[in-house]
């Protein structure tokens, strides 16, 4: 759905002068430090840390559509819906992801996956309850028509450790801040207030935990957060960790013959794959998840939320997936289980943009706790896609003439290659395409999606601060005026599964209700000559938006 926004991108953003850029740096650096928006330093950290250094920033917020931000949000609770209920569709992720069959026969990561969840299924594996803490990202895209219509056009779907929520709501507070104490020094007249959409992402990740824990139903059982060694990004982590902690929850969650109500702290376990190889057992009638916290003391564990486990770095000895798969293996409800983790792969998103896959998910299932999906919807989602295709597909399929590899060499300046992998730095670009793929395996093939660039408003800049420095640098060297992108991140939830089925369900449905909802959001801005939008890695600060119309 195009906007039809007046907004001259290429104008922003406005002049400033030196004095102005100096005391926004300034306000905003203390405000950062003070409330949280940071990183631990690089390098080896002392278990204890003893200092922090600010998060990469925007000085100025960036501006976005108001009816694609809309848009964007809309459509969440679908994506929330349509995940969901891939995740519990076993036959269609054996045949898309799978070791046999799927991706996972050429994708070393993925077949250990998939195989370790087959094995598990193999002994009568019961996953009544699975939690999604998801986040749909999105740019802006330039139709190239005439009247060059701004279009909102879907990047990827994150299924697996959706981070930098937190952060970013402290970021949108910041940009809050800078305007009641400055007013941004009447830069811009679309700097005020009723163009700064609140951010809830902290409280909204920290409901979809909290109505797992509810749904678990063990009083005194707590959440356990798996997270990489040396994590820099912890900060992240803890305010949702705070948020469980500190805030007295009051949510009735209403179940098959039963209401729970959650009116208690909820503690966090924060263990590593390392600690859990020691620390974790599984046993019992029900298979409940218990953490040694001492040679005397466990604890139940409710729910398991991911911060790793997402890259093969994760695991670096066999230890690590027997481990990982002993977590899957417990009743504790898994963020995500292994289904949901697989169903993110950007295989299942070239899938689904395939004649009818995507209705087949939405428009053949409905359920009293869902949204409802119309054909509308289902066009409107899938006017979000960029067109794509797998680097295996046969000419009938690429419907060009050619096989995946010609199609992709024939217009690959207009193309990112993509694997199954998520954290950044993967993907391959423009014309590094070419020589990539004189080195591709044949038997690699299946591995690739070949997805067509997302092209985005031209000269819209940006005010980028570099991440906290020891060092004492200028104004000019922290603050760097540059040509950006700017990518939209909707977060939503989904708690799923058998344990929220509904009395009757029509013959060969995908069983399991799915009970979800759209919170909060994230804006990520890099220099446009990045092609790498990660944060953790370096080529993008955090940011947040001014709507525009």
């Amino acid at each position: 759905m195009a906007s039809k926004s007046t907004f001259d991108f290429a104008q922003w953003p406005p002049k400033l002068a030196s004095s102005h850029s100096e005391s926004l740096l300034l306000r905003a650096t203390r405000y950062a430090l003070a409330h949280g928006l940071l990183y631990l330093p690089p390098g080896i950290q002392p278990s204890i840390p003893a200092s922090a250094i600010h998060a990469p920033f925007s000085l100025l917020p960036t501006p976005f559509p108001r009816g694609q931000f809309e848009r964007a949000k809309r459509l969440q609770s679908i994506y929330n819906v349509l995940y969901a209920r891939i995740a519990m569709d076993t036959e269609f992720l054996d045949e898309v992801m799978g070791q046999e069959r799927g991706v996972g026969k050429v994708d070393d990561f993925v077949g250990k996956l998939w195989s370790g969840w087959k094995a598990l299924r193999d002994e009568g594996l019961d996953q009544r309850l699975h939690l999604g803490l998801f986040r749909s990202d999105y740019l802006l895209h330039v139709s190239g028509s005439a009247d060059d219509e701004i279009l909102l056009k879907q990047v990827e779907f994150n299924t697996i450790s959706s981070s930098f929520g937190t952060l970013s709501q402290r970021v949108s507070e910041m940009h809050r801040h800078l305007y009641a104490t400055t007013g941004f020094f009447d830069l811009s007249t679309h700097l005020k207030p009723e163009n700064f959409p609140p951010n809830d992402t902290v409280s909204g990740l920290a409901e979809g935990l909290v109505a797992a824990h509810a749904a678990y139903n063990v009083p005194g059982s707590q959440v356990l957060f798996v997270v990489q060694p040396g994590e820099r990004n912890v900060f992240d982590q803890l305010w949702l960790e705070y948020e469980l902690l500190e805030r007295h929850f009051v949510a009735p969650y209403q179940l098959p013959c039963l209401v729970y109500v959650c009116r208690h702290s909820i503690p966090v376990i924060r263990c590593t794959l390392d600690e859990l190889s020691t620390r974790a057992t599984v046993s019992g009638v029900n298979q409940p998840l218990y953490i040694s916290t001492s040679s005397t003391n466990t604890i139940e564990i409710s729910t398991i939320y991911f911060r790793s486990c997402y890259t093969p770095t994760d695991f670096r000895t066999p230890e690590h997936y027997s481990t990982r798969f002993l977590l899957e293996k417990s009743r504790a409800i898994k963020c995500p289980s292994i289904p949901l983790q697989l169903a993110g792969g950007k295989k299942v998103q070239e899938v689904l943009t395939r004649e009818g896959v995507v209705e087949k998910f939405l428009l053949s299932q409905s359920d009293s706790n869902s949204t409802s999906c119309t054909k509308e919807d289902i066009d409107d989602l899938k006017e979000s896609w960029m067109q794509m295709w797998g680097l295996d597909a046969s000419p009938s399929e690429t419907g060009s003439g050619g096989d995946g590899i010609e199609r992709a060499l024939s217009n690959h300046l207009n193309l990112v290659l993509k694997p199954q992998r998520e954290g950044g730095g993967n993907n391959v670009y423009k014309e590094d395409i070419p020589p990539f793929l004189e080195t591709l395996k044949d038997e690699e093939k299946a591995a690739w999606i070949a997805m067509e660039l997302i092209n985005p408003p031209k000269a819209l800049g940006g005010y980028l601060v570099r991440a906290g420095d020891t060092g004492n640098v200028s104004t000019e060297e922290k603050v760097v005026k540059s040509e950006v992108v700017s990518e939209l991140g909707i977060f939503g939830w989904a708690l799923f599964g058998d344990g929220l089925r509904s009395t009757e369900r029509t013959a060969g449905e995908v069983s399991g209700r799915v009970r979800e909802k759209q919170i909060g959001w994230l804006v990520r801005t890099k220099g446009k000559e990045s092609n790498e939008g990660g944060v953790a890695t370096g080529f993008s600060v955090l940011d947040s938006i001014v709507l525009v119309d």
